[in-house]
């Protein structure tokens, strides 16, 4: 069996010798240089005299306590709104007196309305006693307790 074999393509390209023309460049345009500014001259310097040095101002005084120093906060139960209490040595506080309680986010007063030592109810605390106090308004352990005159 005879088989034909394919013939080459004389359509093969052939090398030039001519060079092809380079792309187009854009021409560069010129730009302008802005103009010149005129500076003003420099003020002449007139002796100053030194600025009084002012202290800082200091910050105003606090404010009095609201009334004598009685307790401590130690705990709150913020479920029931009761206060743990502190008492300070030489103080008493009655159902019926007014109290302020004061801290860093706390400033309300308030009547007593009930007082508790060991969950039982009392109409008065002596001095060094831990009692709950049912209160208002949410108190912070450390906020420090005044009784008001």
């Amino acid at each position: 069996m005879a088989t034909k074999k394919k013939a080459k393509s004389k359509t093969a390209r052939r090398k030039t010798t001519e060079k092809r023309p380079a792309p187009r460049k854009k021409p560069v345009k010129a730009t302008k240089k802005p103009a010149k500014v005129a500076k003003k001259p420099a003020p002449t310097k007139v002796a100053k005299k030194p600025a009084r040095k002012v202290p800082p101002a200091s910050p105003p005084p606090p404010p009095p306590p609201p009334g004598e120093r009685i307790g401590v906060v130690t705990h709150y139960y913020g479920h029931l709104s009761v206060a743990v209490v502190k008492l300070e040595p030489g103080t008493t506080l009655r159902v019926g007196d007014n109290i302020h309680v004061k801290g860093h986010t706390t400033d309300f007063g308030q009547l007593v309305e009930s007082l508790q030592v060991a969950h039982a109810p009392v109409s008065e605390v002596g001095p060094s006693d831990d009692f709950g106090l049912q209160v208002k308004d949410h108190v912070r352990e450390h906020d420090v307790v005044y009784k008001v005159k």
